[in-house]
């Protein structure tokens, strides 16, 4: 989507809303597809006092298995985006401005590059999950297994020599 913001940068109070869905299912994160269904945008763009901002909310649905227990889960995020927009700016670039020299703002590519560097790096399908058995294979959130918790870690077994000595 690209919005043409000379008549908000012409007009003090004059504001333009935006609110569609953006599909990056070909997204690929960590050799997977976890976007599923598109992120829905709303936000402004708005001239108060001479100064143009935009704000933007982004809500999107990750598809990804738990990291601990290997289940499909699904998680909802939101990202919250609020900057000033200007034609050009002197010195170094800023973190809160994005220049727009001809007054044409691509939001597909904000959109992208805000909701890509919000994807979480651990995805847990809750907090408290207890992953799975490292020698049977259950999951320890349906309930315990029989397996022999004491088994030492063979590249540490020389170290519990030492302990029981």
């Amino acid at each position: 989507m690209i919005l043409d913001l000379k008549s908000v940068f012409a007009n003090v109070g004059k504001e333009v809303s935006i609110d569609y869905a953006f599909d990056m299912s070909d997204t690929d994160f960590s050799g997977g597809y976890p976007l599923k269904t598109p992120v829905s945008v709303k936000g402004r763009v708005f001239n108060r006092a001479g100064v143009v901002e935009i704000e933007l909310d982004m809500n999107y649905d990750f598809f990804a298995p738990c990291d601990r227990c290997g289940v499909d889960t699904v998680k909802n995020y939101s990202v919250k985006l609020a900057k000033m927009l200007a034609t050009s700016i002197e010195g170094e670039d800023s973190d809160t401005i994005i220049t727009v020299p001809d007054m044409m703002l691509d939001v597909d590519e904000l959109v992208f590059t805000e909701v890509f560097l919000s994807l979480p790096t651990k995805h847990l399908c809750k907090e408290t999950c207890k992953g799975y058995c490292f020698e049977c294979g259950k999951n320890l959130n349906e309930g315990e297994c029989n397996c022999k918790s004491e088994s030492i870690d063979p590249r540490l077994a020389k170290l519990a020599e030492l302990i029981d000595n």
